[in-house]
């Protein structure tokens, strides 16, 4: 069972889906005019400077409820384990992906707003089941239908509970010797406490959260990079090297392929940063804004954080340090980096790191899943998923089952089919909004 999902798992996560992923990010930099290189300074303006219009959260607070889903494990565990798996060189294919990835997630942040609605409750609901019925037509529901299910999955048995939890009691035991026995049910309260509160108290959580835990990992990762500032440009030699040649340093890892290298990298940094899976245009729907062009502005910055800043510092803390070259994997490969420097002290940092991170994921995940299984179900459905979903939470401490993370994996990368689509049918309309938007704002 487990030899069969993992072959779907690998077909899943292969060259086709990549391609796809890439493909649709490089056709909508073309059509947009490298929009998140020229548009980048305007976007982060726009962060800060707030916006008026219906929603339920600030933009800052729809962008860091996003963040809160990304900005998880695989900020520290997946680049370590892409840089082991693909050597130094899918690093560079990790920034590619990230690149034309920021155009993904503009066109993703311009529809939640563009075609998102109202529910039962008076809250708003969007992201890609709503531009996929309203924007594209009611012919077009049941593919909707199908990625509201895969997000459901995602939510309930991936990337908002189990995986997460696993990190988080597991971090725990090895800094402080509590059992997991005891972290999971206190989790399990914290989560339930903030998921019942809905998207005003998991935005606010995550306002808060989400910078500080951001600062604290930018922080002590660049400081490693200062303290190893005489290897830093040997190093990014080495990445782009490594990414067109499949070759490492001397004695150091052997037999990286490029080929290799393009999936881990790219794989990796899109499982990273979510562009294109559509789960960030979930929380985009709720900003109070108007502006469909300046959400989607917001929502780029996001992958922009996320693996342009920080899974970069992560990777290339690894690398100065010459730690991807021993036996270590995952997270104690990024530990050893930081307690190369920091000694104790690095490792505690981690931890904390870790642990912020994966809480806050389940948070973000948390609330994608409510929206796709409302749009499933109902807006009375909502309180019978918040059940399940704490109820998952708290077996998470207890369950390591390799296949429910094989499964989750699947899914994840299947929730992307259905988005992609609907950005690539959708295009026409994406840029038009953009020549309207910045014709009007010249």
């Amino acid at each position: 069972m487990l030899d069969i999902f993992s072959t779907i798992d690998s077909f899943v996560w292969g060259p086709p889906l990549l391609i796809l992923l890439v493909g649709t990010g490089i056709y909508l930099t073309v059509r947009l005019g490298l929009l998140q290189v020229l548009k980048l300074p305007k976007a982060f303006h726009l962060i800060f400077s707030g916006s008026d219009g219906e929603g339920d959260v600030s933009s800052f607070a729809a962008l860091c409820t996003a963040l809160a889903a990304t900005v998880g494990t695989g900020n520290i565990v997946g680049v370590a384990t892409a840089i082991k798996l693909g050597g130094p060189g899918a690093l560079f294919w990790m920034w590619t992906a990230a690149f034309f990835g920021m155009a993904t997630k503009y066109a993703e942040g311009l529809l939640a707003i563009k075609y998102r609605t109202t529910d039962e409750n008076g809250e708003i609901a969007g992201g890609p089941m709503y531009y996929i019925t309203i924007g594209m037509g009611e012919k077009w529901k049941p593919l909707a239908i199908v990625f509201a299910i895969f997000g459901v999955m995602v939510a309930l048995l991936g990337s908002g509970t189990f995986t997460q939890v696993n990190s988080i009691t597991d971090s725990i035991k090895t800094s402080t010797g509590i059992s997991p026995q005891i972290v999971g049910p206190v989790l399990a309260i914290l989560v339930a406490v903030i998921i019942f509160g809905g998207i005003q108290t998991i935005s606010n959580v995550s306002t808060k959260i989400v910078p500080f835990m951001a600062v604290l990992y930018v922080l002590a990762a660049s400081t490693i990079l200062i303290v190893n500032a005489d290897k830093l440009g040997s190093t990014l030699a080495l990445v782009i090297q490594s990414a067109f040649t499949g070759k490492a340093a001397t004695g150091g890892f052997a037999g990286a392929t490029v080929m290799l290298a393009i999936q881990s990298g790219i794989a990796r940094g899109i499982f990273s940063n979510e562009s294109g899976l559509g789960s960030a245009p979930i929380a985009a729907a709720a900003a109070k804004t108007n502006e469909p062009v300046e959400q989607g502005l917001i929502s780029m910055t996001g992958t922009f954080i996320d693996t342009i800043i920080i899974c970069n510092l992560t990777g290339l803390a690894i690398l100065v340090t010459d730690g991807w070259k021993t036996n270590l994997n995952g997270a104690a490969l990024t530990q050893s980096a930081f307690s190369s420097v920091f000694s104790d002290l690095g490792a505690h940092a981690l931890t904390i790191s870790l642990v912020l991170f994966a809480f806050t994921t389940i948070l973000g995940w948390g609330y994608y899943g409510e929206r796709c299984f409302e749009f499933l179900f109902g807006s009375k459905s909502i309180i019978i998923y918040r059940i399940i979903f704490v109820t998952m939470v708290a077996l998470g401490a207890f369950l390591k089952l390799e296949l429910i993370w094989i499964i989750a994996d699947i899914v994840n990368g299947l929730m992307a089919i259905p988005n992609l689509i609907a950005l690539l049918v959708l295009s026409p309309i994406i840029i038009k909004e953009t020549k309207k938007y910045f014709d009007k704002n010249k």
